[in-house]
């Protein structure tokens, strides 16, 4: 199964490189922008710079169709080398177990002599880069000391956190090695003299180190070449992807070594719009059904409703039925009680009662003798 993936894989990479790889430069104009832009530099050339060997590099700016939405780092391999002799090389290395940090900058010299690898000027193992250069200053003067930086790709996630945002910014961050390979020059040679591009998902524009300088007119044309060819095949983008190609240099003006023309501008325009015009008919047809679907449910609640409001007239309704209530008999008190009520004697409210009628109509029952005491 996973041969099948994989070879699967292939054929949709195979088949979308060959899609890509139509881009054809006009050679003869690229020789032109590249005369022309070695010309400019000579004349912006000192005589120091000149004593110095001091070359100034050389880019291409990509200006392409859409902005990519997915961030992606190319590799470039240029058939002639992008860097100078002079050029400083730092080597990053992991920390070998059971050796202290001198010895295992003793070791990797041995292993890059034995390789014959020649273009990496100092090594500087994992522990040194935690302990010596943990300062901000430090920092910087190793990012200003060194040209390019290399490191083992077993640390490779350890060193964006002790290196700092500077080395990013400054597009200096380490490229990774396979220190264990048996190709090691070849490899390290590649990494070196080769150059990347970074496609980044927050514009449309991006650079690639290309050549210096001191290169010939030749040597600088297949090097662009060879870095237009290889960014078409691998950029992860469909249909055309590179608008306009520039030549330039840090003080320079850019040179238009490629334009493309409107008929891409019209096959992207004409792929975003023909997948839309079958869905239309497809939407028609789905919403003449969604309707009928509607007026269907509709009747068919219609219906329901009906069925419903029918059997609920049909069933009566059960209502308690409510009991008569006896009314409580009153008992009649015999003739003993008759008397006890009598012979009770009755309350003040009771006797004032009866008298607030005497006091009204003024009888002389209401009246009170009073008594004299006899002398004798």
């Amino acid at each position: 199964m996973y041969t099948a993936h994989a070879s699967l894989l292939e054929t949709r990479e195979a088949g979308s490189m060959a899609e890509k790889t139509e881009l054809a430069l006009d050679r003869a104009q690229v020789k032109k922008a590249v005369q022309a832009l070695q010309a400019f530099l000579k004349t912006k050339s000192t005589p120091d710079s000149l004593f110095l060997d001091d070359t100034q590099p050389i880019s291409l700016l990509f200006t392409l169709w859409k902005v990519p939405k997915v961030a992606q780092t190319i590799r470039i391999p240029l058939p002639h080398g992008q860097r100078t002799d002079t050029d400083e090389v730092c080597l990053f290395t992991r920390d070998e177990p059971n050796m202290t940090s001198e010895q295992t900058q003793r070791f990797y010299k041995k292993l890059l002599e034995v390789k014959e690898v020649k273009n990496v000027t100092e090594i500087i193992p994992y522990k040194v880069l935690k302990t010596e250069y943990k300062p901000y200053e430090a920092k910087r003067r190793l990012l200003g000391n060194f040209d390019m930086f290399i490191s083992d790709d077993r640390i490779r996630r350890l060193l964006p956190s002790h290196i700092g945002k500077h080395f990013y910014e400054r597009k200096k961050e380490p490229l990774c090695v396979n220190l264990q390979s048996k190709h090691l020059a070849r490899d390290i040679q590649r990494v070196i003299q080769g150059t990347n591009l970074k496609v980044n998902n927050k514009g449309c524009c991006c650079t690639a180190r290309v050549a210096h300088s001191g290169m010939t007119v030749d040597e600088v044309t297949e090097n662009i070449e060879a870095t237009v060819q290889t960014v078409v095949a691998k950029m992860r983008m469909k249909g055309p992807v590179i608008k306009l190609i520039h030549l330039k240099s840090q003080s320079s003006v850019a040179l238009p070594i490629y334009t493309s023309d409107l008929s891409h501008y019209e096959m992207l325009h004409s792929k975003a719009k023909s997948p839309k015009t079958p869905k239309k008919k497809g939407a028609k047809k789905q919403k003449k059904n969604k309707t009928e679907d509607k007026q269907q449910t509709d009747v068919t609640t219609e219906g329901e409703k009906k069925v419903e409001e029918e059997d609920e007239e049909e069933i009566p309704q059960l209502v308690p039925i409510a009991t008569p209530s006896k009314k409580p008999k009153l008992e009649t008190p015999s003739k003993k009680k008759q008397k006890q009520l009598e012979k009770a004697p009755k309350s003040a409210a009771a006797k004032k009662g009866k008298k607030s009628p005497s006091k009204v109509t003024g009888g002389k029952a209401g009246k009170t003798k009073r008594k004299v005491p006899k002398v004798k």
